[in-house]
């Protein structure tokens, strides 16, 4: 079987006329001979009904004290509306469909109630559908435990859905529909000269994610890479190809071109607060306290850089009080730099080669932007500057690494 997964967001099913573009793309699929799997977001964004941040909303504002088994049981209703209004339009067209739940379609998780991961597949009921000639429109974000309670898999889940489908089921390939033509060398908004990129590898992708770039969610490229599942990131609302995301190992040549490309695209995230924590002489336990106490109140950190003279590291600047606070129980006086952002410099081909980190410390001098702290990786080079200086940062760096070039 020729299996492709397509998997469309919430802006992608918010109104009739971008409803009409999914069905235009489902029936395209068809057309080309494949049998097909469509995974669903809930449609809209917040303030529309049916979104997820409008459930939550519903439950903030009638006692906020919802359980968080019973908080996924009303969240998954999202997903399960958007398949079923899509399965009611696409029999209108004549096109045979049937809506299958996460635990229909045998997505087993375990118990971490709003943020479940896959443990297993068993899609014999997709399996059994595709060979009806049906469409099998799946809801995204949902499994079912192992004692048949109901789970949400977390922010982006409909996207690591689509993707734990396709290795499941051995699918060609995995598209996932958005509002963007595929991924961008940075995001437009900052960059007019951001180009879009044709072909990127799963390493390169889940780096931009995890960076900021929030096309699609690192966890979904990380199953789709372990299964060597081809994804591509494409609109809705065009026929453009987008961004093909694969190892980048294949023979064919434009693969191989993408080992020449030494930068593949600029993230960002803010706001975020820089924390510094300084050890008095001899206290070797500084790092362990602090990182162990922050783990305890669920403050994500980042950007970590720990030496003998004490600890530098980032927090969203939502949790950035209360960091603060825990410190000071713990006797600490920490020194915070409000306002950061990160900017990250990404590509694979960057591992071994000479002069990067030169570049950027030249782009950023040249418009002078502090550095307030850096780190790198073999695929990512990352800088903190001012949240005020980050638009001229990304545009600096882009223009520096010629990212606006074919």
């Amino acid at each position: 079987m020729r299996i492709l997964v397509q998997k469309f967001g919430g802006t992608s099913l918010s109104d009739a006329q971008a409803r009409t573009h999914a069905i235009r793309h489902i029936k395209q699929a068809l057309a080309d001979s494949y049998q097909l799997v469509v995974v669903v977001s809930a449609m809209g964004r917040k303030g529309e009904p049916y979104a997820t941040d409008s459930l939550l909303e519903l439950i903030r504002h009638n006692g906020n004290c919802l359980p968080a088994r019973e908080k996924d049981l009303l969240l998954h209703c999202g997903e399960i509306i958007s398949a079923a209004v899509l399965c009611s339009l696409l029999e209108a067209e004549n096109v045979p469909a049937v809506v299958l739940t996460g635990a229909q379609a045998g997505i087993r998780t375990n118990d971490r109630f709003g943020d479940a991961r896959i443990e297993s597949i068993q899609p014999s009921r997709i399996v059994q559908a595709l060979s009806e000639g049906k469409v099998a429109v799946v809801p995204g974000f949902q499994g079912e435990t192992a004692h048949g309670d109901i789970t949400t898999l977390g922010r982006g889940g409909s996207d690591t859905t689509a993707t734990a489908l396709g290795a499941a089921l051995r699918a060609e390939c995995v598209d996932i529909f958005t509002d963007v033509n595929g991924i961008f060398t940075a995001d437009p908004r900052i960059v007019s000269e951001a180009k879009p990129i044709e072909r990127v590898t799963y390493a390169e992708i889940c780096n931009m994610a995890y960076q900021g770039a929030k096309v699609i969610h690192p966890r979904a490229v990380e199953v789709a890479m372990e299964a060597g599942v081809p994804i591509r990131v494409r609109s809705t609302f065009s026929d453009d190809e987008g961004t093909l995301v694969t190892r980048g190992d294949e023979p064919e040549g434009a693969d191989r071109r993408l080992k020449d490309r030494f930068v593949t695209g600029i993230a960002h995230v803010a706001p975020v607060t820089q924390i510094k924590v300084a050890a008095q002489e001899g206290q070797y336990d500084l790092s362990l306290n602090v990182f162990k106490t922050m783990a305890q109140h669920q403050i994500s950190v980042d950007f970590i850089n720990v030496n003998v003279s004490g600890v530098t590291y980032t927090v969203f600047a939502h949790e950035s009080e209360r960091a603060i606070r825990v410190l000071n129980r713990l006797g600490y006086e920490p020194e915070t730099t409000e306002g950061c952002a990160k900017v990250s410099v990404i590509g694979g081909g960057m591992n071994g080669v000479p002069g990067i980190m030169a570049h950027i410390v030249e782009a950023l001098t040249k418009n002078d932007i502090p550095i307030l702290q850096s780190a790198d990786s073999n695929a990512t080079i990352w800088v903190l500057v001012k949240e005020s200086d980050m638009a001229k940062a990304i545009q600096a760096l882009h223009q520096t690494f010629q990212l606006d070039k074919p």
